[in-house]
């Protein structure tokens, strides 16, 4: 596909315009960003060069289909990714972003993050959100004006064609096509990960590339492997008897917590479409499958039938990964990166604890799909700036790109040898210190490419990477990823959760088929027709 981007001046100036009235005037107060009104056409716009890293060898190669590089060991020398000294050097800058974590200690009580400074060449100056409050603290930073030299900016954020075209640094001139070669760690990252940062044809961030196997219905090996249960079901009727298998109520101990996620791994059995749909530039929306969706459901409610679901699990959130660590369930559907998680997580109370993870089959046997996870998690945007102060902050986001192998990934990710690890052999072993130092959310500017590494136990990455070759090769995509709808932006997570909330309520046999069709309706009218509408004129923009 040409990775080339033209722009519809007339349908973006509206947004921008609506962008400024909604935030008072704030898109014309900062910097030279000037009115909120975007600027006019200028041509299709060429996503930055893709040039993989290849200084160091991975024991399990990937693939261009999106198997990740796997690695059994750190190499024993990394590779100093800026030999002629700190690539950032200057004055501090201020970077706001999120975090799911703990929030870890402040930079005079935190050995990795000076370490970070020294390596970066200038002091990092990190505002950090927690995830809960992040989306009202973004309002509040655009409305009041003081905007940090860089923040993340969400995908779902409101009016961002026009917040970005009047607030942050068009990044074109810097990273489009061959320019980005000035950065090496940026030009490594993958390029579907770079349409997720443009908007009205220009480049606006930086991504944090996400591995796009996306998600995986985990289970606990040794649960299975101590009734002998084959972890492999060859379609629904096989899955729903393996969930009786793994269900003792007696014992606290059901199959599956979540229902929602559990009804995505039938969807995947079915077969459905991830989110968007696209056929001869025409979306559709998976829910809008009627048929599919219904027999989706119907399978939901045997699972509900049986038992097999946890008795909390409709009533609560937040709860599903410690019910899985902890043995209250067998299986869930989780972001594949969990993976490393789990053992970090459980494995000190649960010394046999061995996780495994399935892709779905078909319905009715044969292959099912696999749903694609997002290419980005969201981009890293830049306040409006002289050129000079511009390159200093590409260059420090370069060195928190830098990829596996190298000092710097080894820093970021690790931290201080012999203060937040230890080396056992070549790889770091982290201790109390690192587990709360390296929760440093610096990922949430940018990052390498995800890789398959477990120091701790290298005997997992073979399973990874049987796994992702597996997942890869039934995967389908969201249609609308990298495009914007300034409708579902506004709209559509709210009126997602109200009909998350119907489907639930099926799935307990507490309402009707036609309460579902209802809902369904009750969504096209109040964002689903308009955001169709919007995500088929940018696929037009991307189809030319």
């Amino acid at each position: 596909m040409d990775m080339r981007l033209s722009r519809r001046s007339v349908l973006h100036a509206g947004l921008g315009i609506a962008a400024g009235a909604a935030l008072g005037g704030s898109l014309t107060a900062c910097g030279d960003g000037g009115a909120g009104v975007l600027p006019p056409a200028a041509g299709r716009t060429v996503l930055p060069d893709y040039v993989p890293y290849t200084a160091v060898t991975p024991d399990f190669p990937g693939t261009e289909q999106g198997v990740l590089n796997g690695f059994y060991h750190y190499p024993a020398t990394p590779v100093r990714a800026f030999p002629d000294g700190p690539p950032a050097e200057g004055d501090p800058f201020r970077f706001m972003t999120i975090i799911y974590n703990p929030v870890p200690p402040p930079v005079s009580r935190n050995r990795l993050w000076q370490e970070l400074n020294a390596y970066l060449g200038a002091d990092l100056q990190l505002e950090i959100v927690p995830s809960t409050d992040y989306v009202t603290k973004f309002s509040l930073t655009i409305a009041g004006g003081d905007l940090p030299d860089g923040m993340l900016v969400r995908p779902e954020a409101p009016q961002k064609p026009g917040l970005l075209s009047a607030l942050c640094e068009d990044l074109t001139p810097y990273l489009s096509g061959s320019a980005v070669r000035r950065y090496p760690y940026l030009a490594n990252l993958p390029t579907m990960s770079w349409r997720n940062c443009v908007l009205n044809g220009r480049i606006y961030g930086v991504p944090m590339p996400r591995l796009n196997s996306g998600s995986a219905m985990f289970y606990r090996a040794d649960f299975l492997a101590a009734r002998s249960l084959n972890p492999e079901p060859a379609n629904f009727a096989e899955f729903l008897q393996l969930c009786r298998d793994l269900t003792d109520p007696s014992q606290t101990r059901y199959a599956c917590g979540d229902p929602l996620t559990t009804f995505y791994f039938v969807m995947e059995m079915l077969g459905s479409p991830k989110d968007w749909r696209e056929e001869n530039g025409r979306f559709t929306w998976y829910l809008e499958d009627t048929d599919r969706v219904r027999q989706g459901l119907d399978a939901m409610r045997q699972l509900v039938r049986a038992g097999v679901m946890h008795p909390d699990g409709f009533s609560t959130t937040g709860r599903f990964k410690d019910w899985f660590g902890n043995g209250q369930i067998a299986i869930n559907y989780d972001g594949a990166t969990a993976w490393n998680d789990y053992y970090r997580s459980y494995r000190s109370a649960s010394p046999d604890l061995r996780v495994g993870a399935m892709v779905a089959p078909g319905f009715d046997g044969g292959p099912g799909v696999h749903w694609a996870g997002p290419s980005s998690f969201s981009m890293f945007s830049l306040k409006k700036a002289a050129p000079a102060r511009i390159e200093q902050l590409l260059r420090a986001l370069d060195a928190l790109a830098t990829p596996f192998g190298t000092d710097g990934y080894l820093l970021r990710k690790f931290g201080v040898p012999g203060h937040d690890f230890d080396f056992r052999e070549s790889d770091p072993i982290l201790n109390r210190t690192g587990t709360t130092e390296n929760t440093l959310p610096a990922m949430f500017a940018t990052d390498a490419p995800q890789v398959l590494y477990y120091p701790d136990d290298p005997s997992v990455v073979p399973e990874q990477y049987a796994w992702q070759q597996k997942a890869v090769s039934v995967l389908i995509s969201d249609a609308a990823e990298g495009l914007y709808s300034a409708a579902d932006a506004a709209r559509g997570g709210p009126n997602r959760d109200l009909m998350f909330q119907t489907l639930r309520s099926y799935m307990q046999e507490r309402n009707t088929w036609d309460d579902v069709l209802a809902g369904i309706n009750r969504w096209r009218t109040v964002v689903g027709d308009q955001s169709r509408v919007e995500y088929e004129q940018a696929w037009q923009q991307w189809a030319v």
